[in-house]
């Protein structure tokens, strides 16, 4: 319980600081999408956030003060708001990578909720809630056997570590197996609404049919443009046609790359050809002078010069963030930053996978006590579980640079107007205050973990 709360106190004061980004540093994208991004925050704070608040004072403070079910309950509620708040933050999240139940707003020049349920349940939310709360339950599994380890390698506490064991293991081992599940679901979920993220952490160039999917290789240092002739990889290693069965559940279906992404001309599912980036930027732009002229019209009592802007811009507004891409070469992410942080992501998961079972053989058919190499294995395991996160974390929101909101607003529009050094400066403060934070986490962790029970 002590070690729950200090890592909830550490997410509560690291989570508080990105609430106030949106208003410093992103003021534009809190005015261009603050209607539809603020609410699933609103309902996070007023509900989820107090339910926790609430039910963790029963937990830490009524151990002798109310009834042992009671604090069972209070317990498990907190476990419960906890997610449900993960579920709101991943439902805002969601919709920054696959915007749904909005309209533009020409006279206000603001993306304004339409279908407050198309936001909260869209496809894109549902998949990431249970892939990043999956997560976090193999990491809290990991961290459960990996302190565990630690009692019995000092020989204390041997019930109780045992116990432990056995429960983070099973629960580490289901929540394992099930995020493999989600996680491919999520993968089929990005080919069909963000192709070029699924492109850039597969290091896919050139579309093809039959694509395999890369187990092992490495990217080619020298390639620096989609179209610059090099070949994209030093060496790989592929499953064949896995790529174009997790992308279109088709292991004969043609898979876009980089570069058909940025030429366009290939069929999507609707029939249709892909427009190029050069015509995704021409059509935004449209949009962006067709903005411009039917709000100077409308200010000037120009009628038809405001209904024939407005047509232009309702038929091109879906294009409306590519109007401020510059180049077309900013459309493509980070491809070694996201193909190599996909790799350790899925190479770690597997790892818990195995890790979980060895564990669960252990400590039924052997004598867990008294293989102390396997203490050392789950002690370092630890970090490892959040390294996992991290990784899929990357793969996120790098993956769909250069966008703030998918195809809608991109970085450059979204930030607010500041000198870079004031950026910088407090970055660096903040840095310097997260590092000391994370010192004294692990500090007033590793003290709690050493002083064991209680009650022993």
């Amino acid at each position: 319980m002590k070690l729950f709360g200090i890592n909830f106190a550490v997410g509560v004061a690291t989570g508080l600081i990105l609430e106030f980004q949106f208003g410093t540093n992103w003021s534009n994208y809190s005015w261009f999408v603050g209607d539809i991004f603020g609410a699933p925050l609103a309902i996070e704070g007023i509900l989820a956030f107090f339910m926790e608040a609430t039910f963790i004072a029963v937990m830490f403070f009524g151990w002798n003060k109310v009834s042992k079910g009671f604090h069972l309950a209070s317990t498990w509620l907190t476990g419960l708001g906890a997610t449900i708040s993960a579920w709101w933050i991943l439902v805002a999240n969601a919709w920054m990578q696959y915007p749904v139940g909005m309209e533009f707003n020409a006279d206000t020049v603001r993306n304004e909720m339409v279908d407050f349920w198309a936001v909260a349940t869209s496809p894109m939310a549902v998949q990431k809630f249970f892939h990043s709360v999956l997560s976090g339950w193999v990491l809290g599994a990991i961290f459960v056997v990996g302190v565990s380890c630690w009692f019995l390698y000092k020989n204390r506490n041997r019930k109780f570590a045992l116990s432990s064991i056995k429960i983070g293991a099973i629960f580490g081992l289901i929540s394992s197996i099930l995020i493999a599940v989600t996680g491919d679901q999520s993968g089929y979920l990005v080919a069909k609404t963000q192709p070029m993220k699924l492109a850039a952490v597969e290091g896919f160039y050139e579309g093809q049919t039959e694509a395999g999917l890369v187990a092992i290789g490495m990217l080619n240092p020298s390639k620096e443009t989609y179209n610059d002739g090099e070949d994209p990889f030093l060496f790989r290693m592929e499953i064949p046609y896995a790529l174009s069965f997790l992308a279109k559940r088709d292991f004969k279906a043609f898979v876009p790359g980089v570069k058909d992404i940025m030429e366009g001309g290939y069929q999507l599912e609707d029939g249709t050809a892909a427009l190029s980036a050069e015509e995704k930027i021409r059509r935004g732009k449209l949009a962006v002078a067709s903005l411009a002229t039917y709000r100077e019209a409308k200010k000037s009592g120009n009628t038809s010069e405001a209904a024939q802007s407005l047509a232009i811009l309702k038929e091109n507004v879906k294009y409306f963030g590519y109007g401020y891409i510059n180049d077309v070469n900013e459309l493509v992410p980070n491809v070694p930053l996201n193909f190599y942080a996909f790799r350790v992501m899925v190479i770690l998961g597997a790892y818990f996978i195995l890790f979980f079972l060895v564990m669960i053989f252990l400590i039924y058919k052997k004598d867990l006590t008294k293989i102390r190499w396997m203490h050392w294995v789950a002690m370092l395991t630890i970090p490892l579980g959040y390294i996992a996160g991290q990784a899929g974390w990357i793969v996120a929101e790098c993956g769909r640079q250069p966008w703030a909101i998918q195809d809608m607003l991109p970085l450059n529009a979204a930030v607010s107007r500041l000198q870079t050094g004031s950026v910088q400066t407090t970055f660096f403060i903040f840095v310097v205050l997260f590092t000391v934070l994370l010192i004294a986490g692990i500090s007033i962790l590793s003290r709690e973990i050493k002083k064991g029970l209680e009650n022993s």
